[in-house]
């Protein structure tokens, strides 16, 4: 390591930062754009500094895929902070709906992250992820099935449903596949519609479901 690597990253403070350039990178250009040579530059510390840290671009991608995912659960949280409902069920249902709207807007706002936070690269060092999107959407779902708003029997395996809806939309919106086709984007609102029509989740109060073609979330 240089003597200026040394004065600016110690007592362990370089893996962080490779860890939060390489997120950038990720941000601006999806995980393609994350090189060991350019998070390196970027931060003026020379290649085998860096290996010391993450052995391979893996390694390091596997920790960024982490942080996306971190980021992503705590977009899907701050919508749940929205929800003032204080009935049981009736906040069970906007909770749920809130979790769906706080993935579609970071799919929205962060499509690069969306794209590098579900690789198939395990991080370096296995850690319990908390806030985990996976548990935010489960602990929604647990609550549908305890307040009544959605049959017992329509909660084992209604993760994949929602997750594979939820993303799989935010997928096609990104890819610009509505465009190709020649229709227009469904409302995500009615998206989120759809999946509770599917999972038998109870309409919230005030709302029969419509499905709308706005292709943005309000």
């Amino acid at each position: 390591m240089r003597p200026k690597d040394r004065e600016t990253y110690h007592h362990g403070d370089l893996p962080r930062a490779l860890v939060g350039a390489a997120v950038e990178l990720a941000r601006s250009g999806g995980p393609d754009a994350v090189v060991l040579r350019e998070v390196a530059r970027r931060l003026h510390v020379s290649p085998a500094a860096m290996y010391r840290h993450f052995p391979d671009r893996d390694a390091l991608l596997g920790e960024v895929a982490r942080v996306a995912r971190g980021d992503l659960a705590r977009r899907m949280l701050d919508e749940v902070e929205r929800v003032h409902e204080t009935d049981p069920q009736a906040r069970s249902i906007l909770v749920f709906r809130a979790v769906g709207r706080g993935y579609l807007r970071f799919a929205q706002d962060e499509p690069n992250l969306l794209a590098t936070a579900f690789l198939p690269i395990r991080p370096p060092v296995e850690a319990v992820e908390d806030p985990s999107p996976w548990h935010v959407l489960a602990s929604a779902l647990d609550d549908l099935a305890a307040t009544g708003a959605m049959p017992q029997e329509r909660r084992v395996g209604a993760e994949t449903i929602a997750w594979s809806a939820v993303h799989g939309f935010a997928s096609l919106r990104a890819g610009h596949a509505f465009e190709v086709s020649g229709e227009p984007a469904p409302d995500p609102e009615g998206v989120l519609d759809a999946i509770s029509r599917s999972l038998e989740v109870v309409p919230p109060p005030g709302r029969r479901h419509p499905a709308g073609r706005s292709g943005r979330i309000p």
